[in-house]
């Protein structure tokens, strides 16, 4: 760990270098397993002070988590933190990973950011992944969310939605200002904390730096989760003799960072760096697999994280009222070594994502043309991936390891994604018209390689896309808005050259992948009151060229792919043949009565698309031409009844899901779904935060009061029983 953290503090310089200059490859053999860790990169953040979270995209539906929803909430991560968001939904494949769906949409069709820095890369998967998990919710003031497509603003892969993670800034009142933060939950034994301060460095310049660690132990569930239709429980996770502990779960983090905001006349600069780290994290579903020995686990035994970046905020005009330049470097490294004792074979690969981002935004003072009040945001913005993969097989009876030609990914492999874009916004009497378009470029390209049989990649992609809406408010309690938005994502490196498991089966690559373009309709209605704030929208999203998971034989596994010929499944990535369409309804209700709060969410949607298999030559073998898309969710929402008296806080608070029997054809033979669809479920938490003193307070969560079995659809992990979370926090 010392010299992991001694290679971060040389960030930036490592991995521009690291950029520019070509990895070298592997050696062909070795006598010892490779020691995982490449220089770790230059993170950051951004800052934004805690109350002062900006809104998100207007006349979009769009959500923030807010700080003091943070507080209160104590999720476990930050993707955990959007379970009471309408329409987001989330699923763990693990206890140390989380993937948020933004109406039905995941993985590569939702865009994450770090205060506006993209974090998607080139290797993110078609399905959940994990690298929401990689950002301490501790660190932060607020999380933005937006759902539907916004891919003129935010660019590729923003078909679903955006996630925007807004971190806190140093204090501005206090040339000191320290605070300690320490949890522990008896569920899985979790014990963590973070430490951090203000520093008042020099006139108008404040930093905030921040350490924490966290040492979480196998989660404790309220037993296993039935089959929708009939009693056969799924087959992950593996339970413990109790028949509640689950196996495969429990890991170690620790983050620091630092942030340093100065602020020069109409300048404000920050400069920040965020770093992230976990070990030992099983995969659950896969430790042990379904019907292998109770001793093999694939587990990530390294996933960092490491964001640094500069930003200038100025007024230069009325041209550009707000103005922001931001250069950014990131490192995504992630070490997986799948144990086989009785075989006497340790599997291992490591991946290496080094980015450089460059964005640069601003938006215009509102002008008049006669009765028409105008304003415009424009911009442009370009990331770059340079990636390094690497697969090995250890015998480990001859201390003998044995490197593959190529690893999951090809070491080599160049991916960019960038553009312009421009949008305004007109206001006449009650209506408001917004319209915007962006023109850009990816390009994908990466080194062939024959001992593997592996194509080279070299394509690139326009990726055009815009959007018009109108806001009609005919009283002031009352706006109706409709959007049209065409989005696009375009292949990335881990379509066209990943080879990969996928639960129980073995995916591989397809380089001759098309893009994916979204045509998104939306209509929303809001009323806001003095006391009640209602937001209710419906849409419809048309995806062509969509890319699934299709079937096949051992026949067509590559050569040299060493697991897919023993997978219980093989796929391909495919464009669908026809569109895809996802249909659904968010919303969210907000009231004050008596004293109490109450908020209310609702998400639903439904995705259908062509079957990815062709059609059976024989007639008489069932064959739906149409089937359920992938893992969308069901019907789901929350409810929260919170009351303040003095200043303590108490609220009462419940998460429901209804039961999800459509299933794509990849569902049905996925482990982590129970024979016949995911159980609905009803969860309800009280929870309470009461200062002790005015530097003490003291946050208490009683989990699962009916210490229900549940799992969230597609998860391999089943939630938390019955159990108690405290939070302490200390501000000297």
């Amino acid at each position: 760990m010392v010299s992991r953290a001694v290679l971060s503090a040389a960030l930036v310089a490592v991995l521009a270098a690291g950029a520019a200059a070509e990895p070298a490859p592997a050696p062909a053999d070795a006598a010892a397993p490779p020691d995982a860790p490449l220089a770790a990169e230059a993170p950051a953040e951004t800052v934004v002070i805690d109350d002062q979270a900006p809104a998100p995209a207007p006349g979009r539906a769009a959500t923030t988590v807010t700080r003091d929803q943070l507080v209160h909430r104590q999720p476990r991560s930050t993707p955990e933190a959007l379970r009471w968001e309408p329409g987001v939904y989330v699923q763990q494949t693990a206890a140390a990973q989380g993937s948020a769906y933004v109406r039905g949409r995941t993985g590569q069709q939702t865009v994450l950011l770090f205060d506006g820095v993209r974090l998607n890369n080139a290797t993110w998967r078609q399905g959940p992944n994990q690298y929401f998990f990689t950002i301490d919710p501790r660190t932060l003031a607020a999380i933005d969310v937006i759902r539907g497509s916004a891919s003129t603003r935010w660019g590729a892969d923003a078909i679903g939605g955006v996630l925007d993670a807004i971190p806190r800034d140093p204090d501005p009142t206090r040339a000191i200002a320290p605070r300690l933060e320490a949890r522990w939950g008896s569920a899985d034994h979790e014990l963590g904390g973070r430490a951090e301060s203000t520093v008042a460095l020099w006139p108008g310049a404040r930093a905030l730096l921040g350490l924490g660690y966290r040492d979480v132990s196998l989660l404790e569930s309220g037993g296993p989760v039935g089959a929708a239709a009939g009693t056969q429980t799924g087959l992950t996770p593996a339970f413990a003799p109790d028949g509640r502990t689950q196996l495969g779960t429990g890991f170690r983090e620790a983050t620091w960072d630092a942030r340093l905001v100065q602020r020069l006349g109409a300048t404000r600069l920050t400069a920040a760096y965020y770093d992230y780290r976990q070990l030992d994290a099983p995969r659950t579903d896969q430790c042990p697999p379904p019907f292998a020995p109770p001793d093999e686990c694939l587990r990530v035994d390294e996933q960092f994280h490491t964001l640094a970046y500069v930003a200038v905020e100025r007024r230069l005009g009325a041209w550009a009222e707000r103005a922001r330049l931001v250069a950014s470097a990131q490192a995504q490294h992630e070490r997986r070594i799948r144990e086989r004792p009785r075989a006497a074979v340790r599997e291992g690969g490591r991946d290496e994502v080094r980015t450089l981002g460059l964005a640069l935004s601003a938006t215009t003072a509102a002008t008049r043309l006669g009765p028409v009040a105008l304003t415009a945001e424009y911009g442009a913005d370009v990331y770059a991936d340079a990636l390094e993969s690497v697969a090995w097989l250890e015998l480990t009876d001859l201390a003998y390891v044995r490197y593959d030609s190529r690893g999951q990914y090809l070491t080599g492999s160049r991916y960019a994604t960038g553009g312009g874009f421009a949008s305004a916004t007109a206001t006449w009497r009650a209506v408001t018209a917004r319209a915007g378009g962006r023109r850009g470029l990816a390009t994908a390209s990466a080194p062939g390689d024959v001992a593997s049989a592996t194509s080279a990649v070299d394509r690139r992609w326009w990726t055009d896309a815009g959007f018009v809406s109108a806001t009609w408010a005919p009283r002031p309690a009352l706006a109706l808005t409709a959007v049209v938005d065409r989005s696009f994502r375009a292949p990335n490196l881990d379509d066209l050259t990943g080879r990969q498991a996928a639960g129980p089966g073995f995916q591989f690559e397809n380089p001759t992948l098309a893009a994916e373009r979204a045509l998104t309709v939306e209509l929303g209605a809001a009323v806001t009151t003095a006391r009640v704030r209602a937001e209710a929208w419906l849409y419809a999203t048309r995806v062509t060229g969509a890319i699934a998971r299709s079937l096949r034989t051992a026949a067509d596994c590559p050569p040299a792919a060493r697991d897919c010929q023993g997978a219980w499944f093989r796929y391909q990535l495919v464009n669908l043949a026809g569109p895809a369409t996802v249909r659904g309804v968010d919303g969210v209700l907000e009231a004050e009565l008596g004293g109490v709060r109450a908020r209310a969410t609702l998400g639903y949607a439904h995705g259908e698309g062509p079957n990815p298999e062709p059609r059976p030559i024989d007639p008489a073998i069932p064959y739906a031409a149409s089937v359920p898309l992938s893992r969308v969710p069901p019907l789901n929402g929350t409810v929260e009844l919170t009351r303040a008296v003095g200043d303590v806080e108490a609220a009462i608070a419940a998460r429901w899901a209804a039961r999800q029997d459509r299933l794509a054809p990849s569902d049905r033979g996925d482990p982590r779904i129970p024979a016949g669809g995911t159980p609905g479920y009803l969860v309800v938490d009280a929870r309470a935060v009461v200062p002790i003193t005015p530097q003490l307070r003291v946050g208490m969560i009683l989990e699962n009061l009916g210490d229900a079995a549940y799992r969230y659809h597609g998860s391999a992990i089943n939630g938390p029983g019955r159990s108690v979370l405290v939070h302490l926090e200390l501000t000297p």
